[in-house]
């Protein structure tokens, strides 16, 4: 059996932008159609990687909530990557972060990249 195409999407918005949302629709969207899907997230992006920040967000009213979108990518097993400047500027640490999220550099991205990774900027 082939493996799967890898899909990496790199999440820099916030609370306060509904392209948040549609990052997280389309990560969602990659896990329905097979793909092997990680994230990255950098500057406001990381804020979603803290424990219960999808709690009751919720940017699009026709997507499902922000919390039910990244738990289906924690419960995939996706691995979600946090920019290390980016976490230790908001005091972030990994006991801070959902399951599935480690704070790691570019590096694990551009890995998956070498690896014929397509990549998806929000």
């Amino acid at each position: 059996m082939p493996d799967k195409k890898k899909l990496v999407i790199v999440i820099s918005r916030g609370f306060d932008d509904e392209r948040a949302s549609v990052a997280w629709s389309i990560a969602n969207g990659g896990l329905n159609n097979d793909l092997d899907v990680s994230i990255f997230l950098v500057s406001a992006g990381v804020d979603w990687a803290r424990k219960g920040a999808g709690q009751g967000a919720h940017l699009n009213p026709f997507d499902p909530t922000m919390d039910e979108m990244i738990q289906k990518v924690v419960d995939a097993g996706c691995r979600i990557m946090v920019c290390p400047p980016c976490a230790k500027a908001r005091g972030l640490t990994e006991e801070h972060l959902i399951e599935s999220a480690v704070i790691q550099g570019s590096g694990g991205m551009h890995e998956l990249i070498k690896e014929g990774a397509a990549t998806l900027s929000f």
